[in-house]
């Protein structure tokens, strides 16, 4: 009976990994491949009423490599001389130039605006994942993270947590078994004397 329902709670525990590995899939952002020396625009877009724009890099979000407010721009100084931007706010397009390998990375369009005296967050349409290239022919580029690779992260982490369950539940029951066989070899011990007085007794009573 445990084992069944073991087996039903890992089977559980797998499809919940499934759907949030098919949720990161769908929640992507467009994958371009680029070589050194090329350029990219990225084609940050929101529908609703925004005050700043931030291009940021990074799979948390921890780079910001552009920020543009109603009033003013601001440049990351690694591309200063690399990064150009035109179209009406808050749909902007953003251009980078001369790319190298250490461009390769998360890029995503994050809007901000003021409600209720709080600023509220949200990540507009564009986001992309860069992967720049060598020219010629290189060894493969460095391993990035996407959302299928997230997926099968969170798919191994559920499965390590049901084999650690497992072991867990299987100590708890062979230290159960030990616990209650010394019990029962006492109740039988205790039995043996009490029939032999009762034994006794009767034999007393025949003479």
């Amino acid at each position: 009976m445990s084992a069944v329902c073991l087996f039903i709670l890992i089977l559980c525990l797998y499809g919940t990994a499934r759907t949030a590995a098919g949720k990161a899939e769908t929640d992507g952002y467009e994958v371009i491949r680029k070589k050194v020396g090329q350029q990219v625009t990225i084609q940050c877009r929101s529908a609703s009423n925004q005050e700043m724009l931030y291009l940021k890099r990074g799979l948390n979000e921890e780079e910001d490599i552009f920020c543009l407010t109603l009033q003013k721009s601001t440049i990351n100084q690694k591309f200063t001389d690399r990064l150009q931007f035109h179209g009406p706010f808050p749909n902007v397009d953003i251009l980078l130039k001369n790319l190298t390998l250490d461009d390769t990375g998360p890029y995503w369009c994050v809007y901000k605006v003021s409600s209720n005296y709080e600023l509220k967050t949200s990540r507009g349409n564009g986001s992309v994942l860069l992967v720049v290239t060598e020219s010629g022919p290189a060894p493969s580029p460095r391993p990035v993270c996407t959302g299928q690779s997230q997926g099968d992260l969170v798919l191994v982490s559920v499965v390590i947590c049901a084999a650690v369950l497992i072991v867990v539940l299987t100590v708890f029951l062979i230290w159960i078994i030990i616990k209650t066989k010394p019990l029962r070899s006492t109740v039988k011990k205790r039995q043996v004397p009490v029939n032999d007085v009762y034994e006794d007794m009767r034999g007393t009573i025949r003479r």
